[in-house]
């Protein structure tokens, strides 16, 4: 009680102190505004020369607490770094013209408001992330990328989010450029942010405005918000003291009790998460731990630290139970892997202060963060794009920013170069902001790049990367050397609130890009994460009635690879009931093949709707084409006036009729349109430059169409192609078969027996293989003549 009345009195001489540097027209009281003019810590002089300057020495200054010394940082010095590394050099004077572009534009002015929830900060129309601008010092209106104005208590509380998140980068990226360059004006802007949210903070109040599932922060609406941005304040603190900025006594006290109320909250929540709700494995827990092993770090309390590490949801304990067996995050989404991956290293760098290694650590069956990185560069495709596997973004430039600095650490630190891609990739996508594309740019390049640009540095000509199954989790990659397409197969657990109703979802990808990619999700403010992102129908499955599947976990019945083909085979017995389905998937060096099967119980006939969601325009090859695809349909929408084809959300709903209307395909057909005869029906996709096909082996009694559907979930108004291959009964068999640079043919022999043949490029010779597919077995290749 005496510690916490301390921190009262502080907190109300910080109140009392910074009401009296209030501009005349605010002395009137501590009355707050709805949308209060944001103040730059009472200053109102620019913060950064022109020139840069060098700051004095003063050792020994500015430490919140003295009960130990950290150690200083492991890795060489940025200075070192800029002296050794031509782009490291450019890189910090990018970013010091960027701070000072901001700071011209008054932007590091921190609000008196606390933020909201970023989720929201999306447009109702459109469904597309608002636009953020971290020059904009004050928004009262907030625009969509189609022009959208709109205001409100939701969006202001998002923004808040995006600003507070900005500065705290701002204050890292100045002590980053101080620490590289040592211009003295860039440690004083890091500094004055830094004492601002210091006095601030105990003046936010805990957030009344939450929802009633969310930990509640004081600065956000979420406790994992702040979490987040507590370990990006801090950081900036350590490495600003590292380079021996002082501190005041009344500074320190102010970053005591900022300190101190974090540690208060973060171990309560800890306390929450891992005890009464029985739920340490949560992805937060990684966070509370981050946060708090930054809060000992800069208090010098290796103990405390310890204690963390090895205690129950610490460190060692969330490794062991927050990541399978296999590498990847228990969750089955690639950007909470990314997510979780970020705050381990936050962790390790705290403890690497006091000597302590985290990054050689291992946790139960051997997880480890090497082990993480490694199922991440596997999981890639072959441009280094991490595919948006259950809740997550397709891309987004704040998640290109996180992907860079865990890459950039696990490049540096483990020496995977089936990261180099990845980074690469996430370079591309920030290319633009800072330097070229392709090129290291930014904080995460500055603080973390340790080697050349990974543009000069790339794979060469090394084979391959193999097959792999992530048997704990549920994902299987099908590679072969001689074939430029590979597969990523979804069989596994659910995911829980982060995963998709997606069983036996397939991603078919090339070198040039992915054909048939998993979207993500939008951000979860939108109605269509639910109408649409997270259902069965947006993926690339099959379904029943037009129904999305039970939150179910499938198998692997088999996956091995022979000199002839790698084969798979996913079976998913609870997606429906009385249901089960069976997916093959054969990959030769010429093609790959896949074999949906469904098969029901007595209980009658129903709509079976098998799903392929492209990323690129299907273009019939047949000689006797029907409807273009996507004829008489907008290639993309613009409005919300309760027109189906115009409203991604009206259009979702309208795809779940399990008798859908849409375009048909090629194939001979009767007066009715329906299919007389086996037909083989074949699809061209442009993918940059590269022509991919596709052939789908159409009995009669199926239905082949072309359907409008959202965008993908970078913008869901894009609207995409869909193929909806159907039949209506008791079993079905969906055959089909997708080869790079030509097509392939089908045949269908006696019942479970097919004829793949193609055209060999180089002599002109045409190559049958026939492939039979059993109960019990599963696929396999027949001999010629042995069928």
């Amino acid at each position: 009680m005496t510690r916490e009345r301390e921190r009262e009195r502080e907190r109300a001489r910080i109140y009392e102190k910074r009401e009296s540097r209030q501009d005349p027209a605010d002395a009137s009281g501590p009355k707050r505004q709805s949308n209060p003019v944001p103040r730059r810590h009472g200053k109102t002089e620019p913060l950064l020369q022109e020139e840069p300057g060098e700051v004095t020495a003063q050792s020994g200054a500015g430490r919140p607490a003295a009960v130990s010394e950290p150690l200083s940082f492991a890795q060489g010095s940025l200075r070192d770094k800029t002296a050794r590394f031509p782009w490291a050099k450019e890189t910090a004077e990018a970013i010091r013209e960027e701070l000072l572009r901001l700071n011209a534009a008054g932007s590091p002015a921190i609000p008196q408001e606390p933020g909201g929830w970023w989720h929201q900060y999306v447009c109702p129309v459109h469904h597309t992330e608002l636009l953020f601008d971290p020059a904009e010092a004050e928004a009262s209106l907030f625009r969509c990328p189609y022009g959208c104005v709109l205001e409100g208590e939701e969006y202001r509380g998002a923004w808040l989010v995006f600003k507070h998140q900005s500065l705290a980068r701002t204050a890292l990226e100045a002590a980053a450029v101080h620490a590289s360059l040592g211009d003295e004006s860039c440690a004083q802007l890091g500094k004055e942010l830094l004492i601002a949210y210091a006095e601030q903070f105990p003046l936010y109040p805990v957030h009344a405005g939450a929802q009633g599932w969310m930990l509640k922060g004081r600065a956000f609406h979420q406790a994992l918000t702040e979490a987040i941005w507590s370990t990006t304040l801090l950081g900036a603190y350590l490495l600003l003291r590292d380079e021996d900025v002082s501190f005041s006594e009344e500074e320190t006290a102010a970053l005591g009790i900022f300190m101190g109320l974090l540690e208060e909250s973060m171990t309560e929540y800890r306390h929450i998460l891992i005890h009464e709700r029985q739920n340490a494995e949560n992805n937060y827990t990684a966070w509370l731990n981050a946060s708090l092993s930054c809060v000992y770090a800069a208090q010098g309390r290796k103990d405390a630290l310890e204690a963390l590490i090895e205690g129950e949801g610490g460190f060692k304990h969330h490794l062991s139970i927050g990541v399978n067996a296999d590498g990847l995050e228990f969750e089955g989404s690639t950007y909470y892997h990314v997510f979780v991956l970020r705050a381990y290293l936050i962790s390790a760098r705290m403890a690497e202060r006091f000597g302590i290694d985290l990054y050689a650590c291992e946790g139960g069956d051997g997880r480890s963060m090497r082990g993480m990185f490694e199922a991440m560069a596997d999981l890639a495709d072959d441009r280094g794009v991490l595919p948006a596997l259950h809740d997550g973004p397709m891309e987004r430039g704040p998640y290109a920013r996180e992907i860079a600095e865990i890459a950039e650490q696990g490049l540096s630190r483990y020496g995977i170069g089936g990261l180099r891609p990845i980074l690469r990739e996430a370079y591309r996508q920030l290319g633009g902001t800072l330097a070229s594309p392709n090129a290291r740019c930014g904080l995460e390049a500055l603080l973390y790049g340790e080697d050349v640009q990974p543009d000069a540095a790339g794979e060469g000509g090394k084979p391959r990367r193999g097959a792999r199954l992530w048997a704990d989790t549920g994902f299987a990659a099908g590679r072969r050397a001689g074939n430029p397409l590979s597969f990523l197969a979804d069989f596994g657990g659910h995911g829980g609130a982060h995963g998709h109703l997606d069983k036996l979802h397939l991603t078919v990808m090339h070198p040039a890009g992915t054909l048939t990619p998993d979207f993500g999700v939008v951000p979860y403010g939108s109605p269509l994460r639910q109408a649409w992102y997270s259902e069965t129908r947006s993926h690339n499955t099959v379904t029943l009635d037009g129904l999305s599947q039970a939150p179910h976990t499938g198998q692997c019945r088999r996956f091995e690879e022979t000199e002839e083909a790698l084969y798979a085979w996913f079976q998913s017995t609870g997606a429906y009931p009385g249901c089960t389905l069976d997916r093959h998937l054969l990959l030769t060096d010429g093609w790959l093949l896949d074999w949906f099967r469904v098969t029901m119980d007595d209980s009658g006939p129903r709509s079976i709707q098998w799903w392929m969601h492209p990323a690129a325009e299907p273009l019939p090859v047949s000689e006797e084409p029907g409807e273009l695809p996507g004829k008489e349909h907008p290639a993309a929408a613009g409005t919300c006036k309760g027109n189906v084809e115009a409203n991604p959300v009206l259009l979702a709903e309208s795809l779940m009729d399990d008798r859908l209307a849409g375009a048909p395909l090629a194939g001979k057909r009767d007066r009715d349109g329906d299919p007389t005869a086996p037909a083989a029906v074949q699809i061209r996709y442009e993918l940059g430059g590269e022509s991919v096909y596709h052939t789908a082996l159409v009995m009669p009694g199926d239905e082949l169409i072309t359907v409008r559907t959202p965008g993908d979930s970078v913008d869901p108004c894009r609207l995409l192609t869909a193929i909806v291959h159907s039949r209506t009964g008791t079993s079905a068999d969906f055959i089909h078969v997708y080869r790079a640079g030509q097509a392939a043919d089908l045949r269908r022999h006696p019942e479970g027996v097919v004829e793949v043949s193609v055209r060999e490029a180089d002599s002109g010779e045409t190559c049958a293989r026939t492939v039979r597919l059993s109960g019990k077995t599963g696929l396999e290749l027949i001999e010629p003549g042995g069928e």
